[in-house]
């Protein structure tokens, strides 16, 4: 693909292949297995993108088995044989233990081993793949790069989650309490999804995850935001199924927020 802005765009969550480390994940109804991933982002974000020529990275693998916007070390005593953190401490983190619905999804800890292939399966590509769409932007010329971490979210907050029982906005943007970006690429995301028709919310109920932490670093001029979506715009929450017609403005909305913010980079860049 053509590179022709210095701005990329990650989607950690929307695979739903379960690997054969994680066997437990095939006897789980559907409602509960596709409980928190971010099914359908890529359908809705995938056409702008091809369109717009931004490069983009998502995984085909499932957030539960290895979930890409933690970090290896985010496992505890409940997911991990050996681990020294108490049970409890991760249980939502690189193995999933239980949904943010309380729904109990791991029998008992994975071993090492089986850990260890996750990090080389499904962990180690993603993350070399997003180092390598740095790297192009960088080889193209682009010293300052700008990323999108895009993701979806329930409608509504859950016990497990900050803000219980709280209708959310449309869009969610978050930089890690102000560290992960430039603070002009910040509002011009936020002018993009307020432009295209969204409600927008910053930093709350989220902050921001480990790869705005990990790739977000203004010093280096490295620029990275997570965007969270709502659920309810374009899908039914309770069966996980498409709404069509409501996709097809989605999808129309999408477009028109990354051409709003790839014309206007040149001006914070």
């Amino acid at each position: 693909m053509e590179i022709t802005a210095p701005l990329i765009v990650t989607i950690p969550h929307s695979g739903e292949k379960v690997p054969p480390q994680t066997p437990w994940l095939n006897a789980l109804p559907e409602e509960v297995l596709m409980c928190d991933v971010d099914r359908y982002v890529d359908f809705l974000y995938e056409p702008t993108l091809q369109r717009l020529k931004i490069p983009f990275m998502k995984t085909e693998w499932h957030r539960y088995a290895a979930d890409m916007n933690r970090v290896p070390e985010d496992v505890d005593a409940s997911s991990v044989q050996g681990s020294a953190n108490p049970a409890g401490m991760h249980n939502r983190g690189f193995h999933w233990v239980i949904t943010t619905y309380k729904h109990q999804l791991m029998p008992q800890p994975m071993s090492l081993q089986a850990h260890n292939e996750l990090v080389q399966l499904v962990y180690e590509p993603f993350h070399a793949g997003i180092r390598n769409l740095y790297q192009s932007l960088h080889d193209k010329g682009y010293k300052r790069t700008f990323h999108i971490d895009a993701h979806s979210m329930p409608s509504v907050g859950t016990s497990e989650h900050r803000d219980p029982g709280e209708l959310r906005a449309d869009i969610v943007v978050s930089d890690s309490k102000g560290k992960s970006c430039d603070p002009r690429f910040k509002d011009l995301v936020i002018a993009a999804y307020v432009t295209a028709g969204f409600k927008v919310g910053y930093n709350w109920p989220y902050f921001g995850g480990r790869v705005t932490e990990q790739y977000g670093n203004p010093s280096r001029d490295q620029h990275t935001l997570q965007v969270e979506m709502n659920r309810a715009l374009y899908m039914d929450e309770k069966t996980k199924k498409l709404k069509s017609e409501e996709a097809k403005k989605i999808q129309e909305k999408v477009f028109f927020a990354l051409d709003y913010i790839k014309k206007n980079l040149p001006t914070i860049s």
